[in-house]
C-alpha cells in the first residue's frame, strides 16, 4: 500500500508563486460609458489601451460596453479595471469597490437649469415642482445635479430625457417639449449666442463638480498606478490620452493627478435614487 507524501516545502511555495503571477498577469479591462459607436470608441480609447499595455508589461484591453444598462450593471459588478468617466460614478466606485482615482481632467463640470425669459410660471426650483424639463437621461450628471437639489423625491420635477446631448436637449426646449432645461456651463456660454442668451434666464445653478477623470481597480498595482500618473500627466503616455482630452477637456491639454478627496461627496447624486441604480 503507498502512502501519500506531502509534496515538499519548496514545490509548494513554487506552485503558490506560479498562481500568483498567474493571476497578476491577468488583463485589464478597460472602459468607459457608451456614449458613442463601437467603433469611435475604439479610436477614443484604444491607443490608451495600447499604450498602458506596453506601460504595465500585460495586456490592458478596451472594451466598449454596449449600452448604459450593461456598463452600469458591468461597473458594479467590478468586472472593470481602468474606466474614464463622470465624478458621482467614481465617487460610488471608491466608496463600494475600493476604487482609486489616478488622473482627472481639470476644471470642474457645473450645470445651469434655465428656462425662457417670457416665461412667468418658472422662476426659481420650487416653481420645478412637479414639472417637466428637458436633460439627457439618468444617469447623465447634469440631470442628476438637478434632481438632487430637491431632497424630497416625491417633489422632484419630471425628466423628460433628450437623448443627442446637449444639442439635442436645448432644440428640445426651445421647441417646447418641456418648462425647463438642463445645460453645462460651459455649453450655455460657450456654445449659445448671445442673442439666444438674452431670452433665456438662470432657475438653478448646480454645485460644482470636479471634472471627469480615471480610476482604477484594487487589481492594479501601487506600481502600475505610479507610473500611469507620471506618464499620462507628463510624460510619453500624453500622446496617448490626446483623443480623450480633445474631445473631453475643452482647452485642457492634457490630464492632471487627481485628488481622491475632491471626488468623496459625489456619489450622492446616486445613492437612493429613484431611476434604477439602487
Amino acid at each position: 500500500m503507498k502512502c501519500y507524501q506531502r509534496p515538499a516545502r519548496g514545490l509548494l511555495l513554487l506552485g503558490i508563486l506560479i498562481f500568483s503571477t498567474q493571476l497578476f498577469a491577468q488583463d485589464l479591462i478597460l472602459t468607459a460609458p457608451p456614449r458613442e459607436k463601437p467603433e469611435v470608441g475604439k479610436a477614443d480609447y484604444g491607443p490608451l489601451a495600447d499604450y498602458l499595455t506596453k506601460l504595465f508589461g500585460r495586456k490592458v484591453v478596451y472594451v466598449h460596453p454596449g449600452n448604459w444598462l450593461s456598463f452600469q450593471r458591468d461597473m458594479r459588478d467590478d468586472k472593470y479595471d481602468i474606466i474614464f468617466d463622470g465624478p458621482h460614478f467614481i465617487s460610488w466606485r471608491m466608496s463600494h469597490l475600493g476604487h482609486d482615482v489616478v488622473v482627472r481632467l481639470p476644471g470642474t463640470l457645473e450645470f445651469y437649469l434655465i428656462a425662457k425669459k417670457s416665461d412667468t410660471k418658472h422662476n426659481s426650483l420650487s416653481d420645478m415642482i412637479g414639472q417637466d424639463f428637458c436633460g439627457v437621461p439618468p444617469p447623465n450628471l447634469a440631470t442628476l445635479s438637478i434632481l438632487a437639489a430637491f431632497s424630497n423625491p416625491v417633489r422632484q420635477p419630471v425628466v423628460k430625457g433628450i437623448k443627442g446631448g446637449a444639442d439635442a436637449v436645448f432644440k428640445a426646449f426651445q421647441a417646447g417639449e418641456c418648462s425647463a432645461a438642463v445645460l453645462r456651463v460651459e455649453y450655455y456660454k460657450k456654445h449659445l449666442p448671445e442673442a439666444e442668451r438674452d431670452k433665456l434666464k438662470i432657475i438653478y445653478a448646480s454645485t460644482p463638480y470636479p471634472d471627469q477623470a480615471i480610476s482604477v481597480s484594487k487589481r492594479v498595482t501601487d506600481r502600475e498606478k505610479s507610473l500611469m500618473i507620471q506618464a499620462l500627466t507628463v510624460g510619453d503616455g500624453v500622446k496617448a490620452t490626446l483623443p480623450i482630452v480633445k474631445r473631453f477637456g475643452g482647452k485642457a491639454t492634457h490630464f492632471v493627478p487627481a485628488k481622491s478627496e475632491d471626488y468623496v461627496g459625489a456619489r450622492n447624486v446616486l445613492e437612493g435614487v429613484i431611476f434604477g441604480w439602487d
